[in-house]
């Protein structure tokens, strides 16, 4: 198949860890070079961002990264490019009239806008990944939430037009089916995580002699990291080490960094706290191994990847119970869910799972061996190539039969 992914803000090519690049960007990247390695070809078309980009770029064998001029050719904030959507439609539209791909996969709510506008005139299916939804950002960051007015309403009429929803955890289900979403277009399938790559075995930071908690992802208020901080001052002993946000030698000018900091000053754990800012990717798998613990705190996660790799190494996952920690994280099993917001109960778990190294070690090695067999990325793009495959197929028997598929 030529199958199309689009991804209008989160390109797979772009650096990991700023304000809006994130999980997105690894999971289009990963999956798209996944569903390539099963014999297909993708192409992975996002806004472009800078002048100097190429039109195309040859990201994989099979894949390849087609930057879309739609608006200014420079970084916006993701909840900036509404308006710049209608012209990135056109032109995925005359390029699709030219060299129809089988189907397109949007990834993000503005990417379905783009991909049915694109695909409307040549009938090509169209499967949406929302990544995050409307209604469950405006119930937890409320007056904080920035994104364009009628996203909710936008989301709710996408999943009503896509011919499938992909549903990356069981919670995001009753959201879609709350939005009015049919449940026979909904199918539920996974993030993943690179096996190969994160591995119990292999290099690991340092150590001081410290118990050491290890906390990655964007620096911003949802995630979570005050409650991680706050359970700190009755943790003793113990290091936090955050990874993520902008480059070490920025922080001082991130106000979320700022702010965090001044968390810790207040409880008191200042020295206990290294904020190490933006890391290489290649070394996220060392600094997880290094770690006795995980812990990811959110608000709310449409799914969260950095549990997968806290699994995939083999450490023990303390995870804010939501969203799709839910599913990833089998409580008392490969780790331990706690209330997000609630730095009394985390430190709770903390402490009994530093004292208890025993259960550290089966959790981690329940996790790792939870990670090969259900979230590996070749077994995620062989669920997502099931329902491709579907809907090609159906598209291609009702065209044989002079009709339209339902």
């Amino acid at each position: 198949m030529k199958i199309a992914m689009v991804s209008e803000h989160a390109s797979p090519l772009a650096t990991i860890g700023g304000i809006d690049a994130g999980g997105q960007n690894v999971h289009v990247a990963a999956l798209a070079q996944a569903v390539a390695k099963q014999g297909h070809q993708v192409a992975v078309y996002t806004r472009r961002d800078d002048p100097d980009l190429p039109e195309s770029v040859t990201m994989a064998p099979g894949v390849e990264v087609v930057h879309v001029p739609a608006g200014p050719a420079k970084e916006l904030p993701k909840d900036d490019l509404l308006p710049y959507i209608p012209d990135m439609g056109a032109w995925l539209g005359e390029r699709w009239a030219e060299n129809p791909p089988d189907l397109v996969h949007a990834h993000f709510w503005m990417s379905g806008l783009a991909s049915i506008a694109g695909a409307r005139e040549t009938g090509i299916p169209v499967v949406q990944t929302f990544h995050a939804l409307g209604v469950v950002k405006k119930r937890y960051q409320k007056d904080a939430d920035t994104s364009p007015d009628g996203r909710i309403e936008a989301e709710a009429a996408i999943g009503k037009r896509a011919d499938a929803v992909i549903a990356t955890c069981g919670d995001e289900v009753f959201e879609l089916a709350r939005m009015g979403i049919p449940r026979r277009r909904a199918h539920i399938i996974p993030c993943g995580v690179d096996v190969e790559t994160f591995t119990p075995d292999g290099p690991a930071w340092e150590r001081n002699g410290r118990p050491r908690i290890v906390c990655l992802g964007r620096l911003v208020p949802r995630k979570g990291l005050d409650t991680v901080i706050e359970a700190l001052s009755r943790v003793p002993h113990a290091e936090l080490l955050v990874a993520g946000g902008p480059p070490a030698e920025e922080l001082d000018l991130d106000p979320e960094a700022s702010r965090l900091r001044a968390v810790a000053a207040r409880a008191g754990v200042g020295e206990r706290l290294r904020m190490l800012g933006r890391i290489d990717r290649s070394e996220v798998p060392a600094l997880i191994r290094s770690a006795d613990l995980v812990v990811t705190m959110p608000w709310y996660e449409p799914f969260g990847m950095v549990p997968l790799e806290a699994m995939a190494c083999g450490v023990p996952v303390v995870a804010s119970a939501v969203g799709g920690h839910i599913d990833s994280v089998i409580d008392g099993v490969t780790g331990v869910h706690v209330p997000p917001r609630d730095p009394l109960t985390l430190a709770k778990v903390l402490r009994d799972l530093l004292d208890d190294q025993t259960k550290r070690g089966a959790y981690g090695i329940a996790g790792a061996d939870r990670a090969r067999a259900r979230f590996a990325w070749d077994r995620v793009a062989t669920e997502t190539l099931g329902v491709y495959t579907r809907l090609v197929g159906a598209g291609s028997a009702a065209a044989a039969a002079g009709g339209t598929p339902s």
